[in-house]
């Protein structure tokens, strides 16, 4: 078993998350870093969906009764086993007894650790993940707490051992990123200098948390109202409330519908750069295409599959 020794700040049992049931108010939720979480559980043989914990901002500390195979990927919270310094983006063993502590995040704001085999929570809707909203999946439907003891799950797909992810494949994250969107479904409610000056300026993250990021910077005037009927949003969907400013960006724990004019969606291989945003950074937007959204999909998708060859070819 797993003792949680200091709860962090936020830290939450999240898998790949539930889908299908958005027509019923239920979100995705999920890991808000996709790639982080999948390479993390490559890291130790597990299934691409075996649960982790996510953590935000600061990290947690963890007791181990029995060595085990452990990894760390996506935020830098400088890790450590006892005393000894891990390496992010790298998996190592926690020995018997052993304690896995994290600090403060030095570059990103969210960081993944996975262990041989998952995290055993109930499934609640075919999911693990943790929806703290509405109290359901994860650890008793909330965040981890000093004292919770956790469980391993057989979401294992072979024995490995201890590596790192290539350099290559290591997202960098910088305290200024350009995320590309596709434009729509609202867009025809703003005028073309509008576009143009959204597409231009410089917004600043000014809060965030798993259901949205609120995004500082100029108004994106509308030619009308920007508040609608009601409909969809997706993770990504940039929204523009009444009055054009702030934009407020959708993210895992987002409500299933909601009356503001969507300018736009960042694309799918771009949301880690949003969730790895921090209060003060600097975010650009760039229109691309659909086709081009596609294709930078597949890119991120085949960056894993080289590092699983790679991995399996040691």
């Amino acid at each position: 078993m797993i003792t949680v020794i200091r709860q962090g700040n936020s830290a939450t049992i999240q898998d790949e998350g539930r889908r299908g049931y958005q027509a019923w108010g239920m979100p995705v939720s999920g890991a808000m870093d996709p790639y982080a979480c999948h390479m993390a559980n490559l890291l130790v043989g597990n299934k691409v969906s075996a649960a982790v914990i996510e953590m935000t901002e600061e990290g947690i500390i963890l007791k181990f009764d029995k060595s085990q195979l452990v990894s760390v990927c996506g935020a830098d919270m400088q890790g450590m086993v006892n005393e000894n310094p891990v390496k992010n983006w790298s998996s190592f063993i926690v020995p018997d007894g052993g304690t896995l502590s994290f600090g403060r995040a030095l570059s990103g704001q969210r960081a993944y650790v996975a262990v041989h085999g998952g995290f055993d929570v109930p499934k609640v809707l075919g999911s693990r993940s943790t929806y703290t909203v509405a109290g359901i999946g994860g650890y008793e439907g909330r965040i981890l707490h000093q004292g919770d003891i956790l469980y391993l799950a057989e979401d294992r797909e072979k024995k490995v051992c201890t590596t790192n992810i290539p350099a290559a494949y290591i997202p960098q994250y910088n305290p200024e990123c350009t995320l590309r969107i596709m434009m729509g479904p609202q867009d025809s409610l703003f005028s073309n200098e509008a576009i143009h000056q959204f597409l231009t300026a410089t917004y600043v993250v000014e809060s965030s948390n798993r259901v949205a990021y609120q995004l500082a910077g100029p108004k994106i005037m509308p030619i009308t109202k920007t508040n609608i009927v009601s409909d969809a949003v997706s993770p990504g969907a940039v929204q523009i409330p009444s009055g054009g400013t702030p934009c407020i960006v959708a993210a895992a724990d987002h409500g299933t519908t909601r009356g503001f004019a969507k300018i736009g969606y960042v694309i799918q291989a771009d949301l880690m750069n949003l969730v790895q945003a921090k209060a003060g950074d600097k975010i650009h937007f760039m229109a691309v295409t659909r086709q081009d959204a596609v294709n930078y999909l597949k890119q991120r998708q085949q960056a894993y599959e080289t590092v699983k060859k790679h991995m399996e070819g040691r």
